[in-house]
C-alpha cells in the first residue's frame, strides 16, 4: 500500500513505514517532521494556535476561531471563504473540547523519531510549504535527511494548509510522479 499522511498525519504515516515497512510500498509524509529537538518548530507569531483553546460552547466563537487559526498557519493570501465551510461541518460532524490538546500530547509523547526513520528502506517523497510557520520546513528538511534516499519536494509560498494552486501545481503532481514510479505490488488473493 501507498501510504500518504499529512501534518499528524505524517508522523502517523511515518509509524507505518517504520513499524510495517513490509506492507507499505511508498511513504509520503507532507507538512510533517521527525520529531527531533530543535527541527519543525512552531514559529513564534503561530504559537498561540498551539496554546488558546478552541471554543467548542458556541458554533460562531468556533468557526471565528478555526479561520484565525487557517489564516495564521496557512499560505499567506490564501485563505479563503472555504476555511469557513470546512469549520461549519466540522461542528456539524461534532468536535471534542479536549481534542486538540490530546493531539498535541500525543505528539509530544512521540518524541524523536530520526533513528527510527533512518531504518526505513522504502521509496520516500516529504513535501512541505516553505511559508509553513506551524511546522518549520526544517522539520521535512529533517524527515528527508533520516531516510535514505528521500526526495524532498519544498513547496515555494506555501503554509500549513493545501490551497488549490498548490496542489495543483506542485502537490499532486509530485505524488503522482512519486506513485507511479514505484507502484505497489499486486495483492496477494486470499
Amino acid at each position: 500500500m501507498h501510504v500518504v499522511g499529512l501534518s499528524m498525519g505524517g508522523m502517523v504515516a511515518q509509524h507505518l513505514a517504520f513499524g510495517h515497512g513490509a506492507r507499505v510500498a511508498t511513504l509520503t509524509s507532507i507538512m510533517s517532521t521527525t520529531g527531533g529537538h530543535g527541527v519543525g518548530r512552531t514559529h513564534p507569531q503561530a504559537r498561540w494556535v498551539l496554546t488558546t483553546p478552541t471554543p467548542v460552547r458556541d458554533r460562531d466563537d468556533y468557526l471565528d476561531h478555526v479561520v484565525a487559526v487557517a489564516t495564521t498557519i496557512g499560505t499567506p493570501d490564501r485563505v479563503d471563504a472555504a476555511a469557513r465551510a470546512r469549520a461549519a461541518v466540522s461542528w456539524d460532524r461534532g468536535v471534542h473540547p479536549h481534542g486538540t490538546a490530546r493531539q498535541l500530547l500525543a505528539i509530544r509523547a512521540d518524541g524523536d523519531r530520526t533513528a527510527r526513520l533512518a531504518a526505513v528502506q522504502l521509496p520516500t517523497l516529504v513535501v512541505h510549504g516553505d511559508r509553513d510557520p506551524l511546522i518549520d520546513v526544517s522539520g521535512g528538511e529533517a524527515t528527508a535527511r533520516a531516510v535514505a534516499g528521500a526526495r524532498l519536494e519544498v513547496v515555494a509560498g506555501m503554509g500549513h494548509d493545501l490551497p488549490p494552486v498548490h496542489v495543483d501545481g506542485e502537490v499532486v503532481p509530485a505524488l503522482l510522479a512519486h506513485l507511479w514510479a514505484h507502484p505497489a505490488p499486486a495483492a496477494a488473493s486470499r
